[in-house]
């Protein structure tokens, strides 16, 4: 019984883990806007959350995500670990004379982005809980 009620907000709770991990690689990228070399991170948002989903048995298309170990010093993740989001490099718009490829207007527009879906997230998350809690109650 309490697994059926935790099984219709892990979708939520998934999308919701993803967007803080983009948010802090957004702040990542903002934050090492002057250091030289330094190339913009992101990653695939709807890819990342497929992929979760499906490892998490929501009913994603997509293939679990499996952590291994693929070498004998390897040491195996503890069980209920997620696997990290596969990290992409951003096409910089414009090449500096230092290597940085940061375009901070792109990661302001993108990390103010995230955050407003992050709180729409949110939201969603607490009218779920709250949805649950009033057929609970039976108010």
């Amino acid at each position: 019984m309490l697994d059926r009620l935790t099984s219709t907000l892990d979708f939520q709770s998934e999308a919701l883990a993803l967007r803080a991990e983009r948010q802090r690689v957004l702040a990542g990228n903002i934050a090492n806007a002057d250091t030289p070399g330094y190339v913009a991170r992101d990653f695939d948002f709807a890819q990342a959350l497929r992929r979760a989903a499906a490892a998490a048995g929501s009913g994603g298309t997509g293939a679990p995500v499996v952590l291994r170990a693929s070498a004998p010093g390897h040491i195996a993740p503890p069980p209920g670990t997620r696997a990290t989001v596969e990290l992409q490099y951003a096409r910089p718009a414009q090449t500096n004379l230092d290597g940085n490829s940061v375009d901070m207007d792109r990661e302001r527009a993108a990390f103010a982005d995230n955050a407003v879906k992050y709180e729409a997230t949110l939201r969603f998350l607490n009218g779920s809980v709250k949805t649950m809690l009033t057929a609970i109650t039976g108010q």
